[in-house]
């Protein structure tokens, strides 16, 4: 039998062992407990999902039932409490945080326009609108019954107004100027006489920038000499966009 040189064996057993060190640690779990470098691509319909011990899921990141990407941050019971461009009734992606009512017919407490991508949708802001010392009058020319102003921050205002006139019946007037702009009448009506008369007046805030200052007016007059006009304020508020025709168009904006 031919004699094999020491060294050669001690290289063999070396090389050996080396092999069932690699082996074993080819059968250890890593531990996927920390990402220190790179990210984590979630593509082609993927999802994560963090759920609570029960099974509940309480986040959720990735592709949603609508069909778009967003993202849903749920409760520990599994309502949700915050999503983005997760509800499929949508036609927009959405901001909103829900309340803790799951069985409320509309549970949104905060989100943008469904329709404006520039205006807020909840909550409803109240227009700063004030009565003046000829909310009732007897001028027979248009004079100031309320007025005011203050920011757009929602995509549509509406005005709740009610007015009684005297003999002869009278005449409102409703009017906005956004801050550099020219008056916009967005409302002209008769009022007939010895009766309350309630007019909704809506006012999607078309070319109007979001927090822009806007100012509002409410005028009336008597169509008689001698006659009386009063005009009562019963809402003045904003709110989000309810039908397509109501989405405000764009401002013009500077290059």
């Amino acid at each position: 039998m031919p004699a094999v040189p020491h060294d050669l064996l001690d290289r063999v057993r070396d090389l050996e062992r080396r092999v069932r060190v690699l082996a074993g640690r080819g059968q250890m779990r890593p531990a996927l407990t920390e990402i220190t470098t790179g990210d984590i691509a979630i593509g082609e319909g993927g999802r994560i999902r963090v759920k609570a011990p029960g099974g509940t899921t309480v986040f959720e990141a990735g592709q949603t039932p609508g069909d778009d990407w967003g993202v849903w941050l749920a409760r520990q019971d599994g309502t949700a409490a915050l999503t983005v461009g997760h509800d499929p009734s949508a036609t927009q992606q959405m901001v909103q945080l829900w309340s803790r009512d799951p069985g409320a017919p509309d549970r949104a407490l905060v989100m943008d326009d469904v329709r404006s991508d520039r205006f807020l949708g909840r909550p409803w802001i109240p227009l700063q609108l004030h009565p003046t010392a000829r909310q009732s009058t007897t001028q027979t020319t248009f004079d100031v019954a309320w007025t005011g102003s203050g920011p757009a921050i929602n995509a549509v205002a509406e005005l709740v107004l009610t007015t009684r006139a005297g003999t002869g019946g009278a005449e409102v007037r409703a009017t906005m100027r956004p801050q550099g702009s020219p008056p916009v009448v967005l409302a002209t009506y008769d009022v007939p006489a010895d009766q309350w008369t309630e007019q909704t007046i809506t006012a999607p805030m078309h070319g109007v920038e979001y927090m822009q200052p806007v100012e509002w007016v409410v005028e009336h007059r008597a169509k008689t000499t001698g006659s009386d006009v009063e005009t009562r304020l019963t809402r003045a508020t904003g709110r989000e966009t309810r039908a397509a025709d109501e989405k405000p168009t764009d401002p013009v904006r500077s290059p």
